[in-house]
């Protein structure tokens, strides 16, 4: 099956990337919950976080300082070396 994945970035000539493989399963697995500050983004993370913790999975909660700029390089840097998978919470 061919997916098309949209670049919310406006990139004028956005770069071809390939799609990472999907978690087989998300016990033993620790999932990064990015908040990027967006209203009630937190109420959906705290549910998410509740639903991967009943499938055994290990969370990881993480914060952008706000909505209107990307996630500083140490926040990306952390979810990158401790995390298996990342959910970022888009929510009004």
């Amino acid at each position: 099956m061919n997916q098309v994945v949209l670049d919310p970035t406006a990139e004028l000539n956005p770069a071809n990337r390939a799609v990472l493989p999907r978690l087989n399963q998300l016990g033993g697995k620790t999932i990064g919950l990015l908040d990027i500050n967006k209203p009630r983004g937190d109420k959906l993370l705290d549910r998410l976080e509740t639903l991967l913790n009943n499938e055994g999975a290990q969370v990881r909660r993480y914060n952008k300082p706000t909505m209107t700029r990307v996630a500083p390089l140490e926040v990306k840097q952390a979810i990158a070396s401790e995390c298996d998978a990342v959910i970022e919470a888009l929510a009004d």
